[in-house]
């Protein structure tokens, strides 16, 4: 067997491509619904058939895929459903951007039928886009499960609860002001318009009183709309107004007399304190309206333009057009008051930024409010529980405050709603399957609704749709209700609480038992990447690496985005490997903290899995030529071997380290269970096992102790990579691949045995005297970098101790400490007194010194550490004025102050030991 099974250097690209392919043809990651063992289910967040795998999505699926790879090594019946959205509004807008830029002709100059087929033509085309990339990240998906939100099973479960809730009374069909959209065509959901203070005015509008030469002052950021006014609102307890309650005023502009109404909503300190009421354009004037019998009047139609009732010459206008004229006549008539600079407060639809206009609709609703009180029972009790526990609030606010759903969608990409309208009796059939005729009355002149569903209300059925619901599939029955749902906290209201107040609602159980909500990506400088921005990184980039070119290339257009590739990218992007942006992605999730990625970071996990990759090929050339089966079988042995203290003391580690993994994937500290990882790897196996365990792997130390060495180090590596394996999967896999292994072993890592902590391996003995030796040769790493003594030069040192069972430890293991710390060691019968000697304790009661003489310039040493005292002093300080100032200390998090804090004793221990050594430099000089 060679260390040649494995490359002498790790090729990502090579790795990834043959394993992807493994995987999926050995079938591993598929669930089966009629093998034993407890379920473990998680639903991918559906993605856009429209989208590309960004760093949001990488992040949350690698946390799933790390979950359910840790699930499905700990023996559980795991099922990683996969699928994709049909994005209702996305999806057609490129579609008819598409017809527009290759044909010229809109939607409706195909019509309904030959745009839906374009459209799923195009879904087929690139919609499988992101699947190919979540499969080259390796995340382990059960692909043959794929379903996409408008499939036969989905559409069925679709009209099923659609015509269930509509014959319970919990869908209705009413008039009321919506969010309209004139660029998308169509309503949206409160959720879906960003809400945003903008620059602009507030007009003073001059209304005369009938009957009277005064006029009364309203106040108002939209005056074109005041042509559709059919009311002037004030307080009632307003002093000022109290007697003009009931009195009507002139509407400029307008052949129209309007009441004046007291009303309770009305801010007596905004403006003037009277309001104008325009019931059809302006959701608190439409509550006023209709809590006082006011008429509702629409003046702007779909298409944002102007129209009757409004005066014929406004007619026709856009809605920027009709307040400059509505203003310009104002005035010109003396109707016009004051004109001040105010923020005011615009809706811009999420899709296409544009402004959002509140219009009277007919539209189909759903009366959440009783949906949401068991889902927020639910949470109450703690049948379903938020990770960070902070998003509980945020559920709870929004679901007891929640307002009727408007599902309803001037598309025609979507689930049709399953309504018909009788052109006779005016009704409505509400039906799974097309009626043959109205139910009502028996005509046959029926016609489909128009609109579509919400795509958030197929979502909504996500957790049970696709398991095959309303039938009672075995999928169901088995992976009903997910133990975990790992999504991005912007989609808390528009899918969490809809699946929440679904699932229940229908399977009588909630959907998911936790939510875990992903922290957000930013760029190194702390920015959400966004590709306005053009901070965005794509992260397949990382993963195969893109040339500056390339880069420039995808950016064609942005500006931002070509700038900030040109600032921080000069050479383009590396090839890291799937595997190093995973474990950056998990080393740095960290409960309610943003994620900072950097190429940097990146590039440092890189150079973890090379430490890796070179410790597995250093092992594999110590075990060339042995028997690797007598090494599997000597696995099984490794309780009885005779072991040295190093090799106990690492199988102890090890032990303390699957526990605290475990700990942290139980509880969602991925960063705690990564970073526990590599500083296991990298300090306690690389740094310290492996280099006190090569002359016994040379076979200095006997053939028992060589035997002894070769089956810990297997086991331990071995063990590790299984630790490792959830969240790298590649580079653990091929490496796990070419060791020995114990008989009857899994045919690949992803199907082997997770470990946990075996206390009996636990060894607080070897820990202590390893940990003191480890100690000792750091003291003297640690002397040499303090007096400036070059590395290469080998110094003597001397150990006291007067304890007689440490002073045993050291005498058995001179070697280890000379090999490693490169020294000449002896143990010393009392306290060294020398002036030349450098000294320092370890623990408590051993001393440890270096004899400096003729190994460094006293004085030039001297002159240097004087400096780096200066420097020290001025750090201590710096950190100190931070943790003085009570600003951070209240608004840092609590471990960006903890950090400080260890940092300022680390300068404070720094201070000490040079201002010691400064003392025996300048005794010496």
């Amino acid at each position: 067997m060679s260390a040649n099974q494995i490359s002498k250097q790790y090729q990502p690209k090579e790795v990834e491509e043959r394993w992807l392919q493994a995987w999926a043809e050995g079938g591993y990651v598929e669930g089966d619904e009629s093998k034993g063992g407890e379920s473990y289910a998680v639903t991918l967040p559906p993605p856009n058939v429209t989208g590309a795998l960004h760093m949001g999505h990488a992040l949350g699926s690698t946390i799933q895929d790390m979950l359910v790879r840790w699930q499905r090594m700990s023996g559980k019946n795991t099922m990683w459903m996969p699928g994709t959205d049909h994005a209702g509004i996305a999806t057609q807008m490129l579609v008819e951007r598409d017809l527009k830029a290759k044909e010229n002709k809109s939607r409706h100059d195909i019509g309904r039928e030959k745009f839906l087929e374009r459209t799923w033509k195009w879904k087929e085309e690139y919609g499988g886009k992101i699947q190919n990339q979540l499969k080259l990240m390796g995340f382990s998906l059960d692909w043959p499960r794929e379903r996409f939100t408008m499939d036969e099973g989905v559409s069925k479960a679709v009209k099923e609860v659609f015509v269930k809730l509509y014959e319970d009374g919990l869908i209705y069909r009413e008039h009321r002001l919506v969010n309209w959209c004139t660029d998308c065509f169509t309503a949206v959901s409160d959720l879906e318009v960003n809400n945003a203070e903008e620059p602009g005015h507030l007009w003073e509008l001059l209304y005369p009183i009938v009957g009277s030469e005064q006029s009364i002052v309203v106040a108002t950021t939209r005056p074109e709309t005041m042509l559709g006014d059919t009311a002037v609102a004030v307080h009632p307890d307003d002093e000022r107004y109290k007697d003009l309650i009931g009195k009507e005023v002139q509407l400029p502009l307008c052949d129209r007399t309007i009441p004046i109404v007291g009303d309770t909503f009305v801010d007596q300190e905004f403006g003037s304190g009277a309001v104008k009421i325009t019931p059809g354009h302006d959701e608190n004037d439409f509550q006023c309206g209709k809590r006082l019998g006011l008429d509702t009047l629409t003046i702007i139609n779909k298409n944002g333009k102007i129209i009757d009732p409004a005066p014929q010459k406004y007619c026709g206008l856009s809605v920027e057009e009709a307040r400059k004229a509505v203003v310009s006549d104002l005035e010109a008539k003396g109707h016009l008051g004051e004109i001040k600079d105010y923020k005011v407060p615009k809706g811009r639809c999420d899709r296409s930024k544009t402004i959002i206009e509140p219009l009277l609709s007919e539209q189909w609703w759903v009366k959440a409010d009783v949906l949401a009180k068991p889902a927020i029972e639910a949470v109450e009790n703690g049948t379903t529980k938020f990770v960070p526990e902070l998003w509980t609030k945020t559920y709870m606010h929004w679901m007891k405050n929640i307002k009727d759903w408007c599902i309803s969608r001037q598309l025609w990409w979507g689930h049709r709603i399953p309504a018909w309208h009788c052109t006779d009796c005016t009704k409505i059939t509400v039906a799974k399957e097309e009626p043959s005729e109205c139910k009502h009355c028996k005509s046959k002149n029926i016609a489909q609704d128009e609109d579509v569903l919400d795509t958030w209300f197929s979502s909504a059925l996500w957790p049970f749709s696709t398991l095959g619901w309303p039938e009672n599939t075995a999928s169901l029955e088995r992976y009903y209700p997910n133990q975990v749902l790992v999504t991005a906290p912007d989609i808390i209201f528009f899918w969490v609480a809809r699946m929440m107040m679904m699932g229940i609602h229908f399977m009588k159980e909630v959907p998911f038992k936790t939510v875990y909500m992903t922290p957000i990506v930013t760029d190194e400088n702390g920015d959400k990447m966004s590709k306005v921005k053009g901070n965005v990184i794509d992260p397949l980039s990382i993963v195969f690496g893109a040339t500056k070119e390339e880069l420039l290339e995808s950016a064609k257009g942005n500006k931002s985005a070509e700038k900030f590739i040109k600032k921080n990218m000069a050479k383009g992007i590396s090839a890291m490997g799937a595997d190093a942006l995973r474990f950056s992605l998990a080393a740095l999730t960290m409960p309610g903290r943003n994620i900072r990625i950097s190429m940097e970071r990146v590039e440092g996990y890189r150079h973890f899995i090379n430490k890796i990759w070179n410790a597995s090929r250093f092992l594999l050339m110590n075990l060339e030529g042995e028997d690797f089966d007598a090494i599997g079988k000597g696995l099984l042995e490794t309780k009885s071997m005779k072991r040295s203290l190093q090799d106990r003391w690492i199988m102890s580690r090890l032990q303390r380290t699957a526990k605290a993994v475990g700990e942290g994937l139980t509880t969602y500290r991925f960063s705690e269970a990564a970073n526990t990882l590599y500083h296991f790897v990298w300090g306690d196996f690389c740094d310290w096992y492996i280099e006190t365990s090569k002359k016994a792997l040379k076979g200095e130390h006997g053939s028992d102790s060589k035997k002894a060495a070769q089956c810990t180090m297997v086991q331990v590596l071995s063990e590790t990579l299984k630790l490792l394996h959830p969240i790298i999967p590649f580079a653990t896999e091929e490496i796990w691949q070419a060791l020995p292994k114990a008989p009857a072993a899994e045919p690949v890592l992803m199907c082997s045995t997770y470990p946990v902590f075996d206390e009996s391996y636990l060894d607080t003995d070897a820990e202590g005297e390893m940990g003191m030796l480890m100690a000792t040769i750091a003291g003297v790493r640690s002397l040499r970098s303090t007096y400036g003594v070059p590395p290469a030069k080998r110094v003597n040192i001397k150990v006291f101790c007067e304890n007689t069972q440490k002073r045993g430890v050291f005498e058995g293991h001179i070697d280890m400490v000379e090999t490693v710390g490169k020294v000449s060691m002896k143990l010393a019968d009392g306290p060294v007194e020398s002036k030349d000697c450098a000294k320092t304790v370890i623990g408590s009661d051993v001393e440890l010194s270096i004899n400096l003489s003729g190994l460094i310039d006293f004085e030039k040493e001297s002159l240097r550490i004087k400096k780096d005292i200066g420097k020290t002093e001025k750090e201590i300080s710096f950190i100190g004025k931070k943790l003085n100032n009570k600003k951070f200390l209240e608004r840092a998090p609590k471990e960006v102050v903890a950090k400080e804090k260890e940092k300022l004793q680390s300068e404070q221990d720094r201070l000490g030991r040079l201002e010691e050594a400064q003392a025996l430099l300048v005794k010496n000089s």
